[in-house]
């Protein structure tokens, strides 16, 4: 069993074939789907898929792109919109992007910050997205955990290995996405060939970053299949433990689910 933790069915071109992608992914062994919050406006549509859909689940978040566009939220705010369905599990995606940089970086840090207060007042994990910004990321994940704990996962993990350790050592998860099967990401592989067994979740982030064989074509939660098979040969361990350890690390995290 698999569960694909991050992965965007509001996005086409999986919004407008939804049963025929969950169906694929339940296929092969995708039990249950996590779609993932970026913005305020496509959140109704969240809503409807994870009340129609028993194996998806959700989140409500800002991603640090579209911080600019919501200024005004706070940690209430956020709180709120969890509470519309049992089935919203997860505060995020949020966090700094200074790579892309489409919000500027005092609004970036400021939602994050307000994600990062929701995320400790409703004891749900907070989903990070962070790229070309690892020493503002940590400090503030670990000057905020210091002040009240919460838990931690980073999406899409692309960073170094000294970042990855410094993030294992206050507590949070690490998350693979395709990106670790492409030829340029040797290092990458690296890392996570030495995080322990019991911090690493997977996930497509669909409809992006399609693993080897399929890169280039738009992602779909059922070729994470492609990601864990490269993942357990790098480890060498079989797919199915490795798929068994993914799946109890996403329910260690985010609770079982019913």
């Amino acid at each position: 069993m698999l569960i694909d933790s991050h992965c965007h069915l509001t996005y086409e071109p999986m919004s407008t074939s939804l049963d025929e992608t969950i169906n694929r992914a339940n296929k092969d062994g995708v039990e249950y789907l996590l779609t993932i919050s970026t913005e305020d406006k496509s959140y109704n549509k969240i809503l409807d898929i994870v009340d129609n859909y028993n194996c998806v689940y959700g989140t409500y978040g800002i991603h640090p792109h579209e911080a600019k566009n919501h200024r005004n939220l706070r940690c209430k705010d956020i709180i709120s919109k969890i509470n519309k369905s049992r089935k919203i599990i997860g505060v995020g995606e949020t966090g700094l992007d200074y790579y892309y940089n489409h919000s500027e970086k005092s609004d970036q840090i400021n939602s994050f910050l307000e994600h990062i207060y929701a995320a400790q007042e409703t004891n749900l994990p907070i989903i990070v997205h962070t790229r070309s910004a690892e020493e503002d990321t940590f400090k503030i994940l670990k000057e905020e955990k210091k002040k009240k704990d919460f838990k931690i996962l980073i999406h899409c993990f692309t960073g170094s290995k000294k970042f990855a350790f410094d993030l294992l050592d206050i507590g949070a998860y690490i998350s693979a996405s395709g990106v670790v099967t492409f030829k340029k990401s040797k290092v990458l592989a690296e890392t996570f060939k030495e995080i322990p067994k019991d911090r690493i979740l997977v996930e497509t982030d669909a409809p992006y970053l399609a693993p080897i064989p399929l890169r280039g074509k738009p992602n779909e939660p059922s070729y994470i299949i492609h990601t864990v098979d490269f993942l357990s040969k790098l480890r060498n361990v079989s797919f199915n433990l490795f798929a068994k350890q993914t799946t109890i690390n996403f329910y260690n995290l985010f609770g079982k689910l019913k």
